[in-house]
């Protein structure tokens, strides 16, 4: 008989950011930003239970509200700016499995993801299915790094490596980076001592579909995509 797989969310919602206060409830495209992240997931029926881990009361009140199954109360000391993520859900996996939740499956998602895909979701969860390393999307970097360049004070621009400045872009291997959004994987892959990004399977989505939302001229482009994808239908 086929085991039935157990899977969980967990969405880690601080309520201290700094660049932009208050960010994952700030009002997005008419809805708190959370609200995003939390519809996609239900939506997407992949998971048994959502979780949200906080130390706030305004993102514990709401989160419930847009159908969050359980809130974590995170503790003070885990909710700082150098806390990492698999710290936070390692937490989260301890306290579920003292509260007797019987769970196979973790997916971290930030709940700053306006552009998170069901799609995306569902092809990382059939690699973690069948492997023991985390799954995660990632850009392509748009134009090669082998060519990176940097600045001095005086403005002379010198290549990190002058072997690749004559090379051809299309010779040079692509390359790519976390878009920030979620991370699949097993439960004992979380509490083992593997790190997410050297431990790690990678599926490609569009460049236009991950912003890091930092500060005030990042939220305004996200907002506009967003408004646009919704307008057109296509979000």
């Amino acid at each position: 008989m086929k085991k039935i797989k157990k899977v969980l969310a967990i969405l880690p919602a601080r309520g201290g950011s700094k660049r932009i206060k208050k960010k994952n409830i700030k009002i997005f495209n008419g809805k708190p930003m959370i609200y995003w992240s939390l519809k996609i997931l239900i939506k997407s029926k992949l998971f048994d239970k959502i979780i949200v881990s906080t130390e706030d009361q305004k993102i514990k009140k709401l989160s419930l509200k847009f159908g969050a199954n359980v809130i974590i109360e995170r503790p003070k000391k885990l909710s700082g700016d150098f806390v990492g993520t698999q710290e936070i859900i390692n937490h989260s996996i301890k306290h579920l499995e003292n509260q007797n939740f019987k769970f196979d499956y973790v997916c971290c998602v930030y709940p700053c993801s306006p552009f998170l895909q069901i799609s995306d979701l569902k092809k990382a969860a059939k690699i973690a299915y069948t492997n023991d390393k985390f799954v995660f999307p990632v850009l392509e970097y748009s134009h090669p790094i082998q060519r990176a360049m940097y600045q001095r004070k005086n403005k002379d621009l010198h290549f990190i490596n002058k072997r690749n400045e004559k090379k051809r872009t299309q010779d040079l291997r692509k390359t790519f980076h976390d878009a920030g959004q979620f991370y699949f994987a097993k439960k004992k892959i979380w509490m083992s001592s593997k790190k997410m990004h050297s431990y790690a399977k990678g599926i490609v989505i569009p460049n236009w579909r991950a912003i890091d939302i930092d500060n005030t001229n990042d939220w305004i482009r996200a907002q506009k995509i967003s408004k646009y994808l919704t307008n057109s239908k296509k979000y």
